[in-house]
């Protein structure tokens, strides 16, 4: 029972990311925007803060809307 074949799921999970690769990066982006604007916050500026965090919803709302889109492909 050794066999050294892939398992379905890891072949699937591989498939998704050779899918839509703007998925992963999108969350990545995501997570730099809004450690940035945390640390804005905490030194004190606001104002870039307030931006960062806008700019935040916006990126994650492109990483939705490109899941949305990965999702309709694969139906």
């Amino acid at each position: 029972m050794g066999s050294s074949e892939p398992s379905l799921d890891d072949f699937l999970q591989e498939n998704k990311r050779k899918r839509n690769p703007f998925v992963p990066l999108g969350a990545l982006v995501t997570a730099g925007v809004l450690t940035a604007g945390l640390i804005s916050f905490r030194r004190g500026n606001s104002h870039l803060g307030q931006q960062l965090m806008r700019a935040r919803v916006v990126v994650q709302g492109a990483t939705v809307a490109l899941m949305g889109i990965q999702l309709s492909c694969a139906i």
